[in-house]
């Protein structure tokens, strides 16, 4: 590998991490990553008319309770990762 790509690649993926948050944060998601699986998850929308960004609101009443808004009525996205084959299983762990 040369060096002009090695830098080129040092600098790609900072820039593209960086993107892939602003983006995230913009479309009001969240990631989470484990070894076993990358999860987006939905988040309120901070500009909704409804709940100001807080996700919902309570009810009052005879039976008070929570209850979501419609901004944060998503599916969370779900990629599930194959575990790692161990090489060695017949071996002690250390």
């Amino acid at each position: 590998m040369s060096a002009r790509t090695a830098l080129l690649l040092a600098v790609a993926v900072p820039v593209a991490a960086t993107a892939a948050a602003a983006v995230l944060k913009a479309g009001a998601w969240e990631l989470t990553v484990s070894r076993h699986a990358i999860r987006l998850s939905p988040r309120p929308r901070p500009n909704c008319p409804d709940c100001w960004g807080e996700g919902g609101w309570w009810s009052e009443g005879l039976y008070p309770g929570g209850e979501m808004c419609w901004c944060w009525d998503r599916p969370t996205r779900t990629l599930r990762l194959l575990p790692v084959r161990d090489p060695w299983p017949d071996e002690p762990p250390f």
